[in-house]
């Protein structure tokens, strides 16, 4: 089993990167592989809405996505982790999230996964950024299982809240029992769309 951490943060070494590593020491203490990616020094290019990986099944661009690409599907579980930039998720998450609309057919896909979200703000954003990353693990057909929401203004600020770096580390845990449970959607309704409401009767 493997459950690996995305940091989405610009910078290394912060609040949002502090309690990733706290949901994987969580994860490997209850005896899960696990890997922090982090989006620091590298070349992830925003999604070009070309369309083409709707044919095809694979994102056109050559970049570090292709690898990050590989590590989720290999993952069984995976956290999603973001500060809050100007009041959402910061621009680096956001295109993770779109990149991946490549991973959308059966041999290359995010479904049956399961979720985790870590969120860091310094002040407002911190809800709209989880509900966001839930909506978009819900439509992968994900299995998002818990949130941390954590206030820290400056680098380092979250290693004194103590009952916050408990609930981070049981997020770990917690994902590595929903794993083991072999949660699967029914493939009979795998195929079916989405309704996004204004298109659908």
């Amino acid at each position: 089993m493997k459950i690996l951490a995305i940091s989405c943060s610009p910078r290394s070494q912060g609040n949002t990167e502090i309690l990733l590593n706290e949901a994987l020491q969580g994860a490997q203490q209850d005896g899960a592989e696990v890997e922090l990616y982090s989006v620091v020094g590298k070349n992830i290019a925003p999604c070009l809405a070309c369309r083409a990986c709707v044919e095809e099944g694979v994102c056109v661009q050559k970049d570090d996505m292709q690898d990050l690409f590989d590590k989720m599907l290999e993952a069984d579980g995976i956290i999603l982790g973001t500060p809050v930039h100007v009041y959402t998720m910061a621009s680096q998450c956001k295109t993770i999230m779109e990149r991946t609309t490549s991973l959308r057919n059966p041999e290359r896909s995010l479904a049956n996964k399961v979720g985790g979200i870590v969120v860091t703000a310094g002040s407002l954003g911190c809800i709209g950024a989880v509900k966001d990353l839930y909506f978009y693990m819900a439509t992968r057909r994900m299995l998002p299982v818990n949130y941390i929401a954590a206030y820290g203004l400056n680098k380092g600020d979250v290693k004194s809240l103590e009952q916050c770096l408990k609930a981070t580390r049981n997020l770990g845990r917690l994902m590595v029992a929903v794993v083991k449970m072999n949660f699967r959607y029914p493939l009979e309704l795998m195929g079916m769309p989405i309704g996004y409401g204004t298109w659908t009767k």
